[in-house]
């Protein structure tokens, strides 16, 4: 029903590959990783890369019949995701809305952030995530009348190169009407943005 997210089609992370990895990248970054605070610090990293991108979102296919059709939109706002950007290997956090307008059958509410979880747990970009979320769920709503928003903070941009801690990224992908329905977007666009003082 869905496409297949990023970490589908990837292998397991090989922890005790990831652990002695670490161990030699400690030693290049001129650490001692026999000491105190660094022993089990090559296992405890493999093991966040494990639970990272073999991540299970669980079920993404819940749906209730509705018996009425009660025309407008269902918005979710604040949902916030961690991924990891694939350029630098650096966290980058997302608040995140999600609309649809329900067709025949409407969605379980915690499967729209386990759709977002199935893209967010991988080597991501979040541009990519926004589109595939968007897509995913019009397949799994059955109806193109889908918009997905993230406004980002990448430690790539606030931690290195140029420092700019207060940059937000914001990318969006509107489908069916709230594409073509100005007013719709409008409304659904003044509910799920965020507004920063």
């Amino acid at each position: 029903m869905t496409s297949i997210p990023v970490q589908a089609q990837r292998r397991p992370v090989d922890r005790p590959r990831v652990e002695a990895l670490t161990r030699e990248l400690l030693l290049a970054l001129g650490e001692d990783p026999d000491r105190d605070g660094l022993k089990d610090t090559p296992r405890r990293f493999a093991d966040w890369w494990g639970e990272f991108l073999d991540h299970d979102p669980g079920r993404l296919d819940t749906s209730f019949a509705q018996e009425c059709q009660y025309g407008d939109f269902v918005l979710l706002t604040g949902i916030e995701a961690w991924s990891v950007c694939e350029h630098h290997l650096l966290p980058f956090r997302l608040d995140v809305s999600i609309a649809y307008i329900p067709d025949s059958s409407v969605l379980g509410l915690s499967k729209l952030v386990r759709h977002l979880e199935a893209h967010t747990h991988a080597l991501q970009l979040q541009e990519r995530i926004t589109h595939d979320v968007a897509h995913d769920l019009a397949k799994a709503a059955g109806t193109d009348d889908v918009a997905v928003f993230t406004a980002g903070e990448h430690l790539c941009m606030s931690m290195r190169g140029v420092k700019a801690t207060s940059v937000r990224t914001t990318t969006m992908c509107r489908l069916g009407r709230i594409e073509s329905d100005p007013d719709l977007a409008a409304r659904i666009e003044r509910l799920a943005l965020p507004v920063r003082a």
